[in-house]
Formats: structure tokens, C-alpha cells, sequence
């Protein structure tokens, strides 16, 4: 199993585990979207949520601006959902209040394959932030 896979499929099990939480979430990682799943939250409001497998610890997590703005333009509640080894948060964007957009070198793409890098406008947002912390 490559690692596009293996990611695609983790975000599965985390939908399926939000399901069981009350949401009533469909994955749409194989589409050309701007967020990795889309219903609804536990209180019936339409949503749209992003996902971010982080394999190391950052006591900030990154969110592009480009994601962002992107998702932003969904006629719904948006929530950026980040996991990484010390735990997992969730941000609800439609209240998250921001800093300034700094530049950070990323991926060009979240291809698997690819190893090219470049500058992107990134938020860096606290864990405090979030809306619900889990921390293991």
C-alpha cells in the first residue's frame, strides 16, 4: 500500500470515528475538492471538514492560505481537523481568528510522490485554538 493510500484510508477510519461522535460525514478525498469530507456536524448543520496527517509534532499547526480561502468559500460550516503524534484538534474556521500569513518552504504538492518544494502563505495557528483537543 503506498502512502497516498494509507492516507486516504485514515482519513476513512476518522470519518467513520466522527460518524460514531454524532457527525454524518461522506469522504470526498478522491475528488478534485477543496476539503476531504462533507455533511453534516452532530447539531444537522451543513459542513465541510479538511484533514492534516502530521507524522512529526509541531506545537503550531500549519494551514495554507490558499486552503483556507479556498474553504472559506463553501456556503457551510468549515472545520480543519489536524492529527499528529501527541494528539488531534479541531478547528472551526467559520470563528478561528488569525494571524498574518507568513511564508513557509512546503511540498508543491500533497502528491505523495513528489518532493519538489516551494514557498506557500501559511497561518500558523496554536493548539489552544482549537475547538476540541484531544491529547494522548
Amino acid at each position: 500500500m503506498n502512502n497516498e493510500t494509507s492516507h486516504h484510508k485514515w482519513e476513512q477510519g476518522i470519518i467513520h470515528l466522527m460518524n460514531l461522535d454524532g457527525w454524518d460525514l461522506e469522504w470526498t478525498g478522491g475528488a478534485m475538492e477543496h476539503y476531504d469530507a462533507k455533511g453534516k456536524t452532530p447539531k444537522g448543520f451543513d459542513c465541510v471538514v479538511e484533514f492534516k496527517l502530521r507524522h512529526k509534532y509541531y506545537p503550531t499547526k500549519i494551514l495554507e492560505k490558499f486552503k483556507y480561502d479556498k474553504l472559506m468559500e463553501e456556503n457551510c460550516m468549515k472545520f480543519y481537523y489536524v492529527f499528529d503524534c501527541k494528539g488531534n484538534y479541531l478547528y472551526h474556521l467559520d470563528t478561528l481568528v488569525l494571524p498574518l500569513p507568513v511564508d513557509v518552504n512546503c511540498k508543491a504538492t500533497e502528491k505523495f510522490d513528489r518532493e519538489e518544494m516551494i514557498d506557500k502563505k501559511c497561518y500558523m495557528i496554536s493548539e489552544s485554538q482549537a475547538s476540541i483537543i484531544n491529547k494522548y
